[in-house]
């Protein structure tokens, strides 16, 4: 059956049309344009292998946007004012198949079937002078790694997803199309990066050509998906015991196979020695200043650790949500208390070893660590400055980085986040702060606001500094902490200056630290909710009370009701359903049969 052609898919695609002016397109109105036509000119099928790229989540909106990253607030990682967005549904433990926002299986599978589309007709494209057989087979490449990356988001919030392989014709029965078990979505999405990566560069250094896919990305998605196979979510996981679709088919493994941990640590290491080879780095600033080593990375784009990006463009919106008042934004992107806790002292030593069943902190009296007092002095490079509350004082170099609280210097500008302060609640408004913190890590200093000064931007989906920490946690659970396991996780721990980990960890232990250390690496980086769903931790971490400080109180800097910890919210988490996504009813109804998730 031959498709036509009504509409160009994707503006680009679009204006490429319209901006030609040749015989091709010079038509009656009546006539269609097939797209087996389409693809005979070389700028018409790179224009819609373009669009393909256009549904990779935006995933630097925690709101907006459709809502396609709540996963960020949802994790115990943030908190944000306004509770109409999705993600607040989910922290009200409301979240259902009605409300579900359907927006992430939707954009999966158009960016899957754009991908059908191109492979099925790309053969039709001729090769020619200006299009060589090279660089066909670099976009067969590209489209075979981006339909396999879409069908990994699908797996990622879904588990077992529809495994779309072909063009959906008219006349195929759709109720055929229901979701295959995981291990053979997981296979599928393997077999499709091992048949791209051969035809595709391993890193993109060409100015034109940044922001496309490449075999690098193929082996960081092998590295992160074989690490979630491997955790308990999918490992033989009781709760899904025997759960299959209308059709008998059993969905989710039922054995646990530990053997997937060294599938995991063999696919991450192969990552990191390919990426390695091909120049890619952890990178550090030019004044290899801790600080800056860790909050440049997220600013200078396309840099040497960053194996793929989606490319935002000129956008101030996250500046808009995470800078305070006084700079013109909208004070929205709050951590939380039980983020800021995680961070260690400089010295590498644990702050915070638990909490009171009142939520009160148990102090490590031995890491110097206190919630009274304030700083007589400046911090160095003034990570923090004479006046600050002492629990801001001698932190890993990433929590300057990452956190903005009261009495941080930002853009020159003092945050005042307590009632009565420039950032504070006391003016009237939707838009404050709810913790008394505000995000700094990937809001760009470069932007101005109120003058409209924006930069562009690029959102990292995956880093080599990753690929290191799923390595590390791969292989301690394969082998114990064995020397690579201390080897990448000291890398990490270096780059941003904090000292090694202390020698003679048992398996255990090493297990807490590259969980504390994955927290605080790749902090709002889209991984904490899906770390704490695979660890199976998540029923403690997105429920019970939310902490920050009390931003109803205080008058000055050093005011100490401002200080207290003060619960936000409390959030709900409804067990066990909530550790899968619940497909969106709406789709559930398009296809007879199609198995809804476990407990939804």
């Amino acid at each position: 059956m031959k498709r036509v052609l009504h509409t160009i898919i994707g503006s680009l695609f679009l204006s490429t049309v319209l901006c030609s002016c040749n015989d091709y397109l010079d038509k009656a109105p009546e006539e269609d344009i097939l797209i087996e036509d389409a693809f005979l000119k070389r700028n018409y099928a790179e224009a819609f292998l373009t669009d393909a790229y256009a549904d990779i989540p935006l995933e630097n909106y925690f709101v907006y946007m459709a809502d396609i990253n709540p996963f960020t607030v949802a994790s115990d990682e943030m908190n944000v004012p306004w509770p109409e967005y999705f993600c607040k549904t989910i922290n009200r433990g409301a979240l259902n198949p009605y409300n579900a926002a359907g927006q992430f299986w939707i954009n999966m599978y158009e960016g899957i079937r754009k991908c059908n589309i191109f492979l099925k007709y790309i053969d039709l494209t001729p090769i020619n002078k200006e299009f060589s057989q090279l660089e066909k087979d670099t976009w067969i490449g590209e489209a075979l790694l981006l339909r396999a990356f879409y069908h990994f988001l699908v797996i990622r919030i879904y588990g077992p997803c529809i495994i779309m392989d072909h063009v959906v014709t008219g006349d195929e029965d759709m109720n055929s199309l229901q979701r295959s078990p995981l291990d053979e979505c997981i296979q599928f999405v393997i077999d499709e990066i091992d048949k791209a990566i051969p035809l595709l560069p391993t890193k993109i250094t060409e100015g034109g050509k940044i922001g496309r896919v490449n075999a690098a990305l193929g082996y960081a998605i092998k590295s992160r998906l074989y690490l979630y196979r491997a955790s308990d979510l999918w490992n033989g996981n009781p709760l899904y015991k025997g759960y299959a679709g209308d059709n008998g088919v059993v969905l989710f493994p039922q054995t646990k196979d530990d053997s997937w941990w060294s599938k995991a640590a063999e696919a991450s290491k192969q990552c990191i020695d390919v990426c390695e080879a091909s120049g890619y780095k952890l990178y550090r600033a030019p004044s290899n200043d801790p600080v800056d080593n860790y909050s440049q990375l997220f600013l200078e784009r396309n840099n040497d650790e960053i194996i793929f990006a989606r490319q935002a463009g000129l956008d101030p919106f996250f500046e808009r949500c995470a800078f305070p008042r006084a700079l013109g934004g909208w004070c929205g992107y709050n951590p939380t208390q039980a983020q800021v806790d995680a961070y260690e002292m400089a010295d590498g030593s644990i702050p915070i070893t638990g909490y009171n069943p009142d939520g009160s902190p148990i102090i490590n009296p031995s890491s110097g660590y206190t919630e009274t007092g304030f700083a007589t002095e400046d911090g160095p490079n003034k990570r923090w400055v004479a006046g600050v509350s002492n629990m801001y004082v001698n932190r890993d170099p990433r929590f300057y980085a990452t956190i903005n609280f009261s009495g941080a210097i930002f853009k020159d500008h003092q945050i005042e986040l307590w009632k009565t302060g420039a950032d504070g609640q006391g003016i009237e408004g939707r838009d404050y702060c709810t913790t008394g913190y505000l995000l700094r890590k990937h809001a760009s200093p470069y932007c101005d606001l109120p003058q409209g000064i924006f930069e562009y931007k690029s959102w990292s989906l995956f880093r080599l500094g990753e690929v290191y920490l799923n390595y590390a946690e791969a292989l301690n659970e394969a082998q114990g902490p064995v020397a690579d396991v201390y080897k990448y996780m000291n890398a990490i721990r270096n780059r941003s200056g904090m000292p090694d980990l202390p020698s003679g960890l048992t398996k255990e232990d090493m297990r807490e630290r590259i969980r504390r250390e994955r927290r605080i690496e790749l902090a709002y980086e889209t991984h904490r909710y899906f770390d704490c769903h695979r660890w199976m931790i998540a029923e403690k971490t997105e429920s019970g009370p939310v902490y920050g400080m009390n931003i109803a109180a205080g008058t000055h800097l050093q005011d100490p009701e401002f200080y207290k910890r003060t619960v936000v919210e409390t959030r709900v988490f409804q067990y066990p359903q909530y550790y899968m996504f619940p497909i969106y009813d709406a789709e559930i109804n398009k296809i007879e049969g199609l198995a809804q998730n476990p407990y939804w």
